[in-house]
């Protein structure tokens, strides 16, 4: 698992003046629970471009007043009109403890089913998994080599070494779909996508799972 290092301060109050304060000089508090106290700290909005603009997962290595600690991004917060920082939870991890993270898919492989001309429809982009630090990979690959058209792959016909996967095992990863059920995606409003899969049978579920 990929790691990134970001160096913060511990915050004198928590109040929210304190708050705005600290977003007045371009720094975004934060939180971060799950250890034997909650830490309150904060620090500049830039360091945190590389774990925010990215598809990639971290772990995030905190240097909090030259204590250290590791933690995975939880939740943020955005300021509606300008879309800059306004807060951030994290939750400290441990070697030894399990972690629960959404870890990216690489798809691989070349679908038998693509080359009779199918479209691939990736139903998500990321799956839920648990597992301690050290058996967490950056991506979770997906083959799709012996895929014909109209076969999927679901969360239940999947497994990795020691990970446990936290999504509704009926739920839908990949797909392939004809072209014609690619563009008769592409022309519905995404609320009438979902409703015909919730009406319609397993096969064509299938073919008109969104993007």
């Amino acid at each position: 698992m990929k790691t990134i290092e970001i160096k913060a301060h511990l915050r004198t109050g928590t109040g929210k003046k304190d708050s705005k304060n600290l977003r007045s000089e371009n720094n975004v508090p934060c939180v971060m629970y799950g250890g034997e106290e909650i830490v309150h700290f904060y620090t500049h909005e830039n360091n945190f471009k590389p774990l925010i603009y990215t598809p990639n997962v971290y772990i995030i290595e905190f240097d909090i007043d030259g204590k250290k600690y590791k933690a995975t991004l939880q939740d943020i917060q955005f300021q509606p009109v300008t879309d800059r920082i306004t807060h951030m939870d994290f939750k400290q991890v441990f070697e030894d403890k399990p972690v629960v993270m959404n870890i990216p898919i690489k798809v691989v492989g070349d679908s038998v089913g693509i080359k009779a001309g199918g479209k691939l429809r990736m139903k998500r982009r990321t799956i839920k998994v648990m597992g301690v630090m050290k058996d967490l990979p950056d991506m979770l690959e997906i083959d799709v080599t012996s895929l014909e058209i109209g076969m999927s792959i679901k969360i239940h016909d999947l497994s990795w070494e020691n990970l446990e996967i936290l999504d509704p095992p009926r739920a839908m990863v990949v797909a392939i779909i004809t072209s014609r059920m690619a563009a008769k995606d592409s022309a519905l409003p995404e609320d009438e996508i979902e409703e015909v899969t919730e009406e319609t049978g397993a096969e064509e579920v299938e073919a008109t799972e969104e993007n």
